[in-house]
C-alpha cells in the first residue's frame, strides 16, 4: 500500500506559491474494461494515466496531485519520475467523489482553485487547461470555469477555492456534477474548438491512433 501522501520523485512536486492545482483522479476500478485497469492501456506511448499528468505538468497548474485508489502500486509505477504529489484513497471502491474529496483535501491552502481533470481522457491537453486557468485568473479566480464545444459542457473543470466546502461533501459516483448543476450561474464557459473535452476511453477499442491528429501534445 502506497503512502497516504507521497511524491513519485525525490524533489519534491510544486511549481510555484499560490495558482491552480491540477488534480487527476486516478483511482477507479475500470469495471467497463474488464480485469484490465482501463487508466494503464496506452496511447501515444504513454499509459493514460500517464498522458494526463503530462499535460497537467505541461500547463500553467502550479502544481500536480494525483489521486489513487484501484491498483495504487502500478499507477504510481507508471508516474514514475514526474514531479508531481500523489494522495491515495482508500475509500475509491464508494465511488467517484471520495477521490474528489481527497484531491480537494489535499490541495494546499495558498492555492486559489483545483482543476480536476479524469485520467481516462487521453485529449486533454495542456492548451484546453491554459485556456481554463487564463479564464479564471481574468475573472477574478471566482468563477466555475468549464470548457464548451458546441454548447455541451466538458472537462476538466476548475473549481474556486469557496467551492470546497461543497466538493468536500458530495457524495456517490457523479463527482462533482450535481454541484454545478446547482451553480449554473456560477459557471464561466470557456468556448474551445474541439470534442476532446467529451472523448474519454472505456476500452481498448475506445483508444485513439497515435498521429498527431488523434493525439494532442502534452
Amino acid at each position: 500500500m502506497p503512502n497516504q501522501d507521497q511524491n513519485s520523485n525525490d524533489s519534491g512536486a510544486g511549481k510555484k506559491a499560490g495558482g491552480v492545482a491540477a488534480v487527476i483522479l486516478a483511482a477507479g476500478e475500470s469495471r467497463r474494461s474488464g480485469d484490465a485497469n482501463k487508466l494503464l492501456f496506452e496511447a501515444g506511448g504513454a499509459p493514460l494515466v500517464r498522458r494526463a499528468a503530462g499535460a497537467a505538468l505541461a500547463s500553467r497548474a502550479a502544481e500536480v496531485i494525483t489521486v489513487t485508489g484501484y491498483e495504487a502500486d502500478l499507477i504510481i509505477s507508471a508516474l514514475a519520475g514526474l514531479d508531481l504529489r500523489v494522495v491515495h484513497n482508500p475509500d475509491y471502491h464508494d465511488g467517484l467523489s471520495t477521490s474528489l474529496k481527497a484531491g480537494i483535501s489535499a490541495v494546499p491552502e495558498g492555492r486559489t482553485g483545483a482543476l480536476v481533470l479524469l485520467a481516462d481522457m487521453p485529449r486533454i491537453s495542456a492548451d484546453i487547461i491554459d485556456r481554463l486557468i487564463g479564464r479564471f485568473e481574468d475573472g477574478g479566480e471566482t468563477d466555475i470555469c468549464a470548457p464548451v464545444f458546441e454548447r455541451r459542457r466538458g472537462h476538466p473543470v476548475l473549481w474556486p477555492r469557496r467551492f470546497f466546502p461543497q466538493l468536500l461533501v458530495v457524495s456517490g459516483d457523479t463527482g462533482g456534477r450535481d454541484l454545478l448543476k446547482m451553480n449554473a450561474d456560477e459557471i464561466s464557459a470557456v468556448e474551445v474548438d474541439t470534442a476532446d473535452i467529451h472523448f474519454d476511453i472505456d476500452g481498448p477499442g475506445d483508444l485513439p491512433g497515435d498521429s498527431p491528429e488523434d493525439l494532442p501534445d502534452e
